[in-house]
């Protein structure tokens, strides 16, 4: 499973010009889940968000998590990012995980994050989704995690 993380001031999804969900500061989370991720994969990758140390406290040092700043999370899925662009210009999606796979554990990354009390909204899945951000930093993260361990 792959997660991109970025800070945000704030961060939006529309769908057909329609509101879906906003949030102020926190993560933006653009999650991408490939054949073989499971549930510990999941519980990997929001461990390690829910704890990471990357906004500034008052002396500007990266020393805050999201739930020290009483952040929130907009998450995102985003079945590309298991594209491989190893042969030719086009991309194959053949690594992603099935639509109804990963609903399932897209739906349980989010509970999970919820869970540990941080509010978390996602996007509308399978839908074509403009998402927005105010990048605050910029600070971008790449995690990953198979088998149920951090890459």
């Amino acid at each position: 499973m792959k997660v991109v993380l970025t800070t945000v001031k704030e961060a939006a999804v529309t769908v057909d010009e329609k509101l879906i969900n906003q949030i102020g500061r926190g993560f933006l989370l653009l999650i991408g889940a490939e054949e073989g991720d499971t549930e510990n994969d999941v519980l990997k990758l929001v461990e390690k968000i829910s704890k990471l140390r990357v906004f500034p406290d008052q002396d500007d040092k990266i020393n805050l998590s999201l739930k020290d700043i009483k952040g929130e999370v907009l998450a995102v899925s985003q079945f590309t990012l298991a594209a491989d662009i190893k042969k030719g210009n086009r991309p194959s999606f053949v690594s992603a995980m099935s639509y109804d796979n990963a609903l399932i554990l897209y739906n349980f990354f989010l509970k999970k994050l919820n869970d540990l009390g941080i509010k978390t909204l996602p996007g509308e899945y399978g839908a074509h989704m403009e998402v927005s951000s105010i990048n605050d930093g910029p600070f971008t993260l790449i995690l990953q995690s198979h088998n149920g361990v951090l890459k």
